[in-house]
């Protein structure tokens, strides 16, 4: 016998086959489409944003990995700086492109995908939004000090600077950002005080710290890898449980008498909500083989950076716990961002 779908109503019974054809044909129909613009994908360059100006982690990252990824793909992937409004350019441009692949951004993990929206309810964009691909590196947070200004060696001597000659600037990749929160959790634990001044990325920031404009900064370690061999500029920890791989010659912030103080840097790749499964795939491969490879991972390590790639499932996990271990550090610390 053939089986019929009905189903009873008070004006009797209802014929529901037609309505279950026209739900497996739109199924089919997405996942057609799905397969069909992932075997034309890419049809023409890709955009990767970066919301921090030149100079910062994420865009010397992109400059290391867009060559790799156009190679494999067979288009240009042009690097695009677009900083400002604690990422939300560059987040709303991704978000509201095509859904198609060809416009990626660089985004730092806390702030860009998830604690922006927990913040500024008027955000043009949610992460929601936003579509993981892959983490690409994770780098700890550390405080680095103009030597001529803050004449210290250690964490130690510099907590014991700030409490005799309080009320010092620090700068950050800009207000609300994961460094701004790492100094921010510093001033709690360490009992000093310091007060924020915001710069449009760590690239700015670790400018105007070498230039003298500013006496300390907390920015990712990535963003120090140009001033390694500087005289004025001295990386005192790292904000990390043990020492980076990268640099283990920094010591960490328990070694240097500040334990609590761990707070790890991090940005993935994303692109649009709505982007077909087969392309976030076929980026995801490309973009872990390209990480996973020896040349670009000792590039990226020499950056102060390490290649972390993972899944879009283990990116979107690892935000969600990331998101919560900031808003806990706010919480603990009474940190109010205006």
């Amino acid at each position: 016998m053939q089986n019929v779908a009905f189903h009873r109503t008070e004006h009797g019974f209802t014929d529901l086959r037609p309505a279950m054809h026209q739900l497996i044909l739109s199924i089919l129909f997405a996942t057609f489409a799905g397969a069909a613009s992932a075997q034309s994908f890419p049809s023409h360059p890709l955009r990767m944003l970066t919301h921090f100006p030149p100079g910062g982690a994420t865009d010397i990252v992109g400059r290391i990995v867009a060559p790799a990824l156009a190679a494999r793909l067979g288009q240009p992937v042009v690097v695009e700086n677009r900083p400002g409004a604690g990422g939300a350019i560059a987040a709303e441009i991704t978000a509201k492109a095509p859904p198609d692949g060809h416009t990626l951004l660089i985004a730092g993990t806390t702030t860009v995908l998830g604690l922006n929206e927990v913040m500024f309810p008027n955000l043009p964009y949610r992460a929601s939004d936003l579509a993981s691909i892959t983490r690409l590196v994770t780098s700890p947070f550390i405080v680095a000090v103009n030597t001529s200004m803050l004449p210290v060696s250690s964490l130690r001597e510099l907590i014991a600077a700030l409490k005799s000659k309080p009320h010092q600037p620090f700068g950050s990749g800009g207000t609300a950002s994961g460094m701004h929160f790492a100094g921010e959790a510093f001033r709690s634990l360490a009992g000093v005080d310091i007060y924020h001044v915001p710069y449009k990325g760590n690239g700015p920031a670790m400018s105007d710290l070498s230039g003298g404009q500013i006496p300390m900064a907390f920015v990712d370690l990535g963003s120090t890898s140009s001033y390694k061999k500087s005289t004025k500029v001295k990386v005192l920890a790292v904000a990390a449980e043990k020492r980076a791989a990268m640099a283990p010659d920094i010591p960490t912030a328990a070694e240097s008498g500040l334990p609590g103080w761990e707070m790890l840097g991090s940005f993935g790749l994303v692109t649009a909500s709505g982007t077909p499964r087969p392309i976030i795939l076929r980026l995801n491969k490309e973009m872990t083989e390209i990480l996973n490879t020896p040349d670009i991972r000792t590039r990226i390590l020499a950056t102060n950076n390490e290649p972390a790639p993972t899944s879009p499932e283990e990116f979107d996990a690892f935000i969600k716990s990331q998101v919560a271990k900031v808003l806990k550090v706010m919480k603990e610390a009474n940190i109010k961002v205006e």
